[in-house]
């Protein structure tokens, strides 16, 4: 992994490093000793001899940098960086310049090449400029994606992600949404329960209608029946005026129960007669009103595990768990950490109206290295405080305290599920990668409590 790239890679064994720096130069010894101070830097360094094979090394999209010198025959730099610019306007473009081209690399400055440097430079000067370039283009790049992935939602991003777990979900939330289904939720806090109960109602028949949320976990015993059911005037001290409830309100839209595992016994045996009838009474009355409900609920334990269940109703749950869908914490798609982190900044940016920061070493670190038990939520807020520049990120503790077999289990797993994501599940390759037998390989599967299911693209219609 390259130290000097910004956010070079969420997990080892990936190949979407924005890292690359395309060195131009039509004399031999300068395009050889640029590409070994380059490469010393960190970068993966490619040069061209003139102008005419940059063009070809460079297609669109292209990750990385173009440097290059400003003085070469036939086509110069600038007219390089010109037609560069036609090809992508956000390609950053570094020249080099004699003094006398000073002036000449600050006009093409204010075309927008990214930075100019004038002979001769120190090497750290230019591994500078490249990296800091780098980290525009990084961003660049993950916007472009951000994008696609927001058209080929649906002009939303309830999900982001690339890595083939997130794309099976996002295929499974758009056939469940039109379905019409009651669905349960399951997830660890922040990590996007909510957003995935969002989609199912912005992409069904009812997203013109209603969506209503209630937090269980959020309101006292005595108040969450009212909230749920509604009142009549005088149904108890205080209901000096009638209240539609949460369920009535949601009819024809999406009744969000979140934290539904936090739900009062009593609340819960009204919930499942609601469910099963489709029917709500208000309290204080005998009148019973129809509801046109879908119910998406969420919790963040199992309640298939009668151990985890608790006090939960095992009739409700499975009144409820007519499908269920699990969001995978961040640890198992590390892949997806860069791109989440771009697009929080991006906002964090634009939010706070300032300019993107550059990532630091240590940011870089704690993003590979950070275990994200608050998910989604925690890096959105950690990339808030990058931008606002009052986040002073420390080394990883349990890296340091943990013992010499728990460090090797850890490096263990993380070999593994490299294996599986750079072959996408497949057994075969993995275990040619890997150099163990196919029982050993189960066995630890089992044992680091990896899902080989999760690095498995979803099927292309």
């Amino acid at each position: 992994m390259n130290a000097s790239f910004p956010i070079a890679r969420a997990t080892a064994g990936t190949d979407t490093a924005v890292d690359r720096v395309l060195f131009v130069d039509d004399d031999p010894a300068m395009r050889e000793s640029n590409q070994q101070t380059l490469e010393l830097a960190g970068f993966r360094v490619e040069t061209a001899a003139s102008a005419a094979e940059a063009l070809e090394r460079v297609p669109a999209d292209f990750e990385g940098v173009v440097v290059t010198d400003v003085r070469m025959p036939v086509v110069d730099g600038l007219e390089l960086f010109r037609r560069l610019r036609e090809r992508d306007p956000d390609l950053p473009v570094i020249l080099i310049t004699g003094h006398g081209d000073v002036e000449m690399a600050v006009a093409a400055m204010h075309e927008g090449a990214y930075d100019f440097l004038a002979k001769p430079y120190p090497a750290e000067r230019l591994a500078t400029a490249a990296r800091n370039a780098l980290d525009k283009r990084r961003l660049v790049l993950d916007n472009r994606r951000l994008k696609r992935l927001a058209r080929d939602a649906g002009e939303s991003l309830p999900l982001i992600g690339e890595t083939p777990v997130m794309q099976r979900l996002r295929k499974t939330l758009g056939h469940l949404a039109s379905a019409d289904v009651d669905v349960l939720v399951l997830g660890e806090t922040g990590a996007g329960k909510e957003v995935v109960a969002q989609a199912l109602h912005a992409w069904g028949a009812r997203h013109g209608q209603p969506f209503v949320g209630l937090n269980c976990g959020a309101l006292p015993d005595t108040v969450i029946e009212s909230e749920l059911f509604g009142h009549e005037a005088g149904a108890f001290t205080g209901a000096q005026r009638r209240r539609v409830g949460r369920i009535e309100h949601s009819s024809g839209g999406t009744l969000f129960l979140d934290e539904i595992e936090s739900m009062p016994l009593a609340a819960q045996i009204k919930l499942l007669r609601v469910l099963e009838t489709r029917e709500v009474s208000p309290l204080g009355t005998n009148e019973v009103r129809p509801v046109d409900l879908r119910v998406v609920a969420a919790t963040k334990t199992d309640l298939s595990d009668p151990a985890q269940r608790g006090q939960f109703r095992a009739d409700l749950f499975h009144r409820l768990n007519v499908v269920t869908v699990r969001i995978p914490p961040l640890r198992e798609r590390r892949d997806d950490i860069p791109l989440l982190f771009s697009y929080f900044v991006s906002r964090a940016a634009a939010r706070f109206k300032l300019d993107p920061p550059a990532i630091t070493p240590a940011v870089r670190q704690h993003l590979r290295s950070h275990a994200w038990p608050g998910n989604v939520r925690e890096l959105m807020h950690y990339a808030e405080r990058v931008v606002l520049g009052v986040e002073e990120t420390a080394p990883e503790a349990p890296e340091t305290e943990a013992t010499l077999p728990q460090r090797v289990e850890r490096y263990e797993a993380d070999l593994i599920r490299e294996a599986l994501a750079r072959h996408q599940g497949d057994i075969k390759a993995t275990l040619q990668t890997l150099g163990i037998p196919r029982k050993t390989f189960y066995d630890k599967l089992q044992r680091h409590g990896i899902d080989r299911g999760v690095y498995v693209p979803p099927p292309t219609r």
